[in-house]
C-alpha cells in the first residue's frame, strides 16, 4: 500500500524541487511567501520611478536635506511602531500597517489628480515612499523570521527573496505598459491594490505555518523602544546595524553622485524615468537568476560570513572606479553591481541571522534596524556627501578618501558579524 509520504508528488512539485531545497509540507507556504514578496515589490517599483524622477527635479542640496527629514519621520516612527508591537496581537501588525500604506497611497492619488503637484507635495511624497518601502519589507522580513525556522531559512531565503526580485522586475514593466492606457498618477492605485494582495498572501502564509493561531500570534509585548535599547546592548544586534548603517553610507555616497550626473546629463524628465526604470530592470533580472540558482547554493557552501563580505568588497571596487573616473556610466555600473549583491547575497544573509532572534527581536530590533539605522546612514551620507562638496564629482573631491575607511571599517565589522553568527548558530542547534 502506497502511503501519503510515498506518494510521487505531483508533476508542478517537482519542477519546483528543482530549483529549490523544499519539502513537500512547505511548498504551499513556500509559494505564498514568494507571492506576496512578489506583489510588495510590485507596488513599490511601480511609485520608485516618479520618487527617484521628484530626487532628482529637487536637485542634491534638497536631497541630503530630506533624508534628514526621512531619518526624523522614522525617529517618530519607530516607538509608534513598537507600541503597537507591543500591545496589539502579531497576527494584526502587518495587515493594519498594510493598509494604512494603502489608504495613504489612495489620498496621494487624489491630492495629486487635483493638480496639486507644489514642491512641498513632491517632497512630502518622497518622503513618504523612503518611509513605505522600508517599513512594509521590514514587516515582511520580520513576518519569514517568525515563521521560517533558521534551517528553512537557509535554505529557501533565496527563492523567497527571488519573489521579490520578480516582483521588482514586473513593477517597471507594468509601469512603462499601464502608463499609455492611464495617467502616471492612477498608477497609485494600482500599486495600493497590489499592496491589499500582499497582505492577504501574508495571511495565507501565517495560516499555513501556524494554524493562525496560538500564543506564536500573541503581542511581542515589552517597551516601546526595546529593539532599540536591545540595538545598543546586544553584540550581535549591533553589529548588524553597524553593518547596515555603514552599507547605506556608502551606498548613499553613489545615491547622491549618481543624482547630480543624471541631472547634469540628462534634462528631459521622461528620459530620467526610463533611464531609471531600465537600471532598474537590469538589476532585477541578474539577482533573480542569482536568487533561483545561487543564493541558497552561496550559503550551504560558503556561509553567511562569504554573503555578508560580497558587499562591502563590491563597494571597495566602486569607490576605487569613482576615484578615478565618476562618468554617469561608471557610477550606473557601481550601483548595479551593488545592489545585485545587496539584494541577492547580503539582504538574505542578514535575514537568516534574524531566524534567531526572539519573537519580539525579530519585529522590534529588525525594525528599528531597518529604518531609523538605515535611514540614518542616508542622512549621515547626505552630510557627508554635501560637505565634502559633492557638487565637485566624487573624483574632483575628497569623497574618495573618506569612503575608503569606511570601506574597510564595514570588510571588518562584516567578518565579525559573521563570525558571531557561526557561533549562535552552532550554539542554537
Amino acid at each position: 500500500m502506497t502511503t501519503h509520504e510515498n506518494a510521487s508528488p505531483p508533476p508542478s512539485d517537482r519542477g519546483l524541487r528543482r530549483f529549490v531545497n523544499v519539502e513537500p509540507h512547505e511548498i504551499g507556504a513556500l509559494i505564498a511567501s514568494f507571492a506576496m514578496f512578489f506583489a510588495l515589490l510590485s507596488a513599490y517599483y511601480i511609485v520608485r520611478p516618479v520618487r527617484d524622477d521628484i530626487g532628482v527635479t529637487l536637485g542634491k542640496d534638497a536631497l541630503h536635506q530630506l533624508f534628514t527629514v526621512v531619518f526624523a519621520v522614522m525617529i517618530v516612527l519607530v516607538p509608534l511602531f513598537g507600541f503597537v508591537a507591543a500591545r496589539f496581537p502579531r497576527r494584526l501588525v502587518l495587515p493594519a500597517i498594510y493598509i494604512f500604506f494603502a489608504l495613504n497611497l489612495a489620498g496621494f492619488w487624489l491630492v495629486m489628480k487635483s493638480g496639486d503637484r507644489s514642491m512641498p507635495v513632491a517632497g512630502t511624497f518622497f518622503v513618504w515612499a523612503s518611509v513605505f518601502n522600508l517599513f512594509v519589507v521590514s514587516l515582511f522580513w520580520s513576518l519569514m523570521s517568525e515563521l521560517w525556522s533558521h534551517e528553512e531559512a537557509k535554505r529557501l531565503y533565496g527563492f523567497i527573496s527571488a519573489g521579490g526580485t520578480a516582483g521588482a522586475l514586473t513593477g517597471p514593466l507594468l509601469t512603462q505598459g499601464l502608463v499609455r492606457l492611464f495617467a502616471p498618477i492612477d498608477l497609485l492605485l494600482v500599486s495600493a491594490l497590489l499592496l491589499v494582495v500582499a497582505m492577504s498572501a501574508g495571511l495565507v502564509v501565517r495560516r499555513l505555518r501556524t494554524g493562525g493561531g496560538g500564543p506564536e500570534t500573541d503581542a511581542a509585548g515589552g517597551g516601546i523602544l526595546d529593539g532599540a535599547l536591545k540595538v545598543f546592548t546586544t553584540p550581535l544586534f549591533a553589529k548588524i546595524a553597524l553593518f547596515v548603517f555603514l552599507a547605506n553610507v556608502v551606498g548613499t555616497f553613489f545615491y547622491l553622485e549618481q543624482a547630480r550626473l543624471v541631472a547634469a546629463t540628462i534634462t528631459n524628465s521622461a528620459e530620467r524615468v526610463e533611464f531609471f526604470s531600465g537600471r532598474d530592470f537590469a538589476v532585477s533580472v541578474a539577482t533573480f537568476l542569482i536568487e533561483v540558482f545561487g543564493t541558497a547554493r552561496i550559503l550551504r557552501r560558503f556561509g553567511v560570513t562569504a554573503a555578508l563580505l560580497a558587499l562591502p568588497v563590491t563597494a571597495a571596487a566602486g569607490v576605487f572606479l569613482l576615484s578615478f573616473d565618476a562618468a554617469l556610466w561608471v557610477v550606473a555600473a557601481v550601483m548595479v553591481a551593488e545592489r545585485i549583491t545587496s539584494f541577492s547575497l547580503a539582504n538574505p544573509a542578514i535575514k537568516v541571522i534574524y531566524t534567531l532572534a526572539t519573537p519580539s527581536e525579530k519585529y522590534k530590533v529588525q525594525n528599528f534596524i531597518d529604518t531609523v539605522v538605515f535611514r540614518g546612514g542616508d542622512a549621515t551620507s547626505g552630510w557627508l556627501y554635501s560637505s565634502l562638496g559633492g557638487g565637485l564629482g566624487f573624483a574632483a573631491s575628497t569623497m574618495g578618501v573618506v569612503a575608503a575607511p569606511l570601506v574597510l571599517v564595514w570588510i571588518f565589522v562584516a567578518r565579525r558579524l559573521g563570525a558571531e553568527h557561526q557561533q549562535r548558530a552552532a550554539a542554537a542547534a
